[in-house]
């Protein structure tokens, strides 16, 4: 039977009527397993479970049972302690040490960071990670490079570290991610108490974007060197490593099992930096993000703004008025303080079709005048217009006609000086025309949304596109180089 679908005995504790004393001993064997004691009494257990104020007349009949249940439930190994036994009644008895299983051991180190973690996603956005994770990608490829002479041992630390850096960095972003687009963060955002950490996470947000950016490049240019392929030796060092290791129990586990796991770490390492044709990398959706959040706080910031100035007492604006108001010695004076504190009472707005300037530092009285024809606000009123010949443009449009058949000949005839015997493959090509690498990666974009990768080009003829996604080239332009997937390019006629 498959072990996922097999029921976990060892987590009956958890949901079985006496849970408290269950997990109250549980979890003291825990302790004691991180501090390095395996083999527990139950004399000392008693001690413990009697000292809880909720457990001081706790018999030691019910824990001999309580242990020996979790025995059953391989919380608990018995081991028979013969050192102290001091009579044959005392061997007879079959005093017991405990000591807990690796499966409980997992289970309470997964309830206390559960129970850490409490109701809201933590994470955070750490970028030591990134530069860590690259040191330990650069380690690698050194050893590949001095042909791993090291042993085998040394390997297997640098691939732990590369996915230790690598697994925090995806638990810690996603989580943090998850916790500013909660309920209860969106809730406080949009609060004014919110104004007070503005400053804080924006400034957060902003430097591990430049963090990101700056060391995501370097991550993305070794990983698109360390293809597979040229990983398999360094795999085959960790498998060595791994046989290495005496097991006592049957590994059912071979060598190619472990290439596989190996290779599919390994791709999925990849995928989350380089991501593929088809499906965009998860670093590029983890800038957006970031990008997006950092828009959002702008925008509520923004809000909790507007509300607080709509909310402010104009008073005192409107007495300093009246005073200005008082002030003035006559009446005409009072209508030019007007026009300045009100704008001009009885002045017509005019629209204009075009802006005399772009330049907004600019007085209305260095610009020249523009001159409007006013119509008049009638419905019989009708401009004046005078009968005009009809132009022909016949020649015109066949002029123009010829000249795009023309440059399509020309291109066609340009794409054709790269075919050999009816295909075009990247990987051989010369450096080529800027025009020549745009038609060919819009085939290959154009293929992407057909099952049969079949495209048809403004030529009339029918392409297969071909990705090889496993090998990377780099195709040459005059104004520059693109590093991507092999592809061939091959066309209906000579397939």
């Amino acid at each position: 039977m498959d072990s996922t679908m097999k029921k976990i005995i060892e987590t009956s504790y958890l949901t079985a009527d006496s849970a408290a004393y269950y997990r109250t001993i549980l979890r003291y064997f825990y302790h004691q397993h991180e501090r390095m004691r395996d083999f527990i009494a139950p004399e000392e257990i008693l001690d413990y479970m009697r000292s809880i104020p909720a457990f001081a007349d706790y018999q030691e009949d019910l824990l001999h049972q309580q242990l020996a249940q979790l025995v059953k439930w391989n919380n608990l190994i018995a081991r028979q302690d013969m050192t102290n036994a001091k009579t044959i009644e005392e061997y007879k008895k079959k005093r017991f040490r405990y000591q807990c299983t690796p499966y409980t051991v997992e289970i309470e180190r997964m309830i206390v960071n559960l129970e850490k973690i409490g109701d809201t996603f933590q994470g955070s956005l750490e970028r030591s990670q990134f530069d860590r994770l690259y040191q330990a990608l650069t380690s690698l490829q050194t050893e590949l490079d001095n042909d791993l002479t090291k042993p085998a041992e040394e390997y297997m630390r640098i691939w732990e570290d590369v996915f230790r850096y690598f697994q925090t960095i995806r638990t810690s972003t996603a989580d943090y991610i998850a916790y500013i687009n909660s309920e209860q963060t969106d809730q406080r955002m949009q609060t004014e108490a919110f104004l007070v950490y503005k400053n804080q996470f924006t400034t957060y947000l902003r430097d591990f974007i430049v963090s990101l950016q700056k060391t995501s490049l370097q991550i993305q240019q070794l990983l698109s060197e360390l293809a597979i392929e040229n990983m398999k030796p360094f795999f085959q060092k960790l498998i060595e490593h791994r046989g290495a290791i005496p097991r006592l129990e049957d590994v059912s586990s071979s060598a190619a099992d472990w290439q596989t796991e190996y290779e599919e770490y390994w791709s999925s390492l990849r995928q989350w930096f380089l991501g593929s044709v088809t499906q965009q990398s998860e670093l590029d959706i983890l800038q957006w993000q970031t990008n997006e959040m950092i828009r959002r706080m702008t925008r509520y910031v923004q809000r909790i703004g507007e509300r607080q100035q709509h909310f402010r007492s104009r008073k005192k604006d409107y007495l300093q008025l009246s005073k200005w108001f008082a002030d003035c010695h006559d009446q005409e004076e009072a209508h030019q303080l007007s026009a300045v504190v009100f704008g001009s009472m009885t002045i017509q707005h005019l629209q204009l079709e075009e802006a005399t300037t772009e330049n907004l530092h600019v007085d209305t009285w260095e610009e020249a005048p523009t001159e409007i024809t006013i119509k008049p606000r009638t419905v019989r009123y009708r401009e004046k217009t005078k009968p005009s010949a009809f132009i022909s443009n016949e020649q015109k449009k066949k002029e123009q006609r010829e000249q795009y058949l023309k440059e399509r000949a020309q291109e066609k005839r340009l794409i054709e000086k790269y075919m050999n015997k009816g295909k075009i493959t990247l990987s051989s090509l010369p450096k080529v025309e800027p025009f020549i690498r745009k038609v060919l990666l819009s085939w290959i974009g154009k293929s992407m949304a057909n099952k049969d990768r079949m495209v048809k080009t403004d030529y009339g003829l029918q392409v297969k596109v071909i990705l090889d996604s496993q090998k990377t080239i780099t195709l040459r332009a005059e104004d520059g180089d693109l590093q991507m997937p092999d592809a061939a390019f091959i066309f209906d006629e000579m397939r």
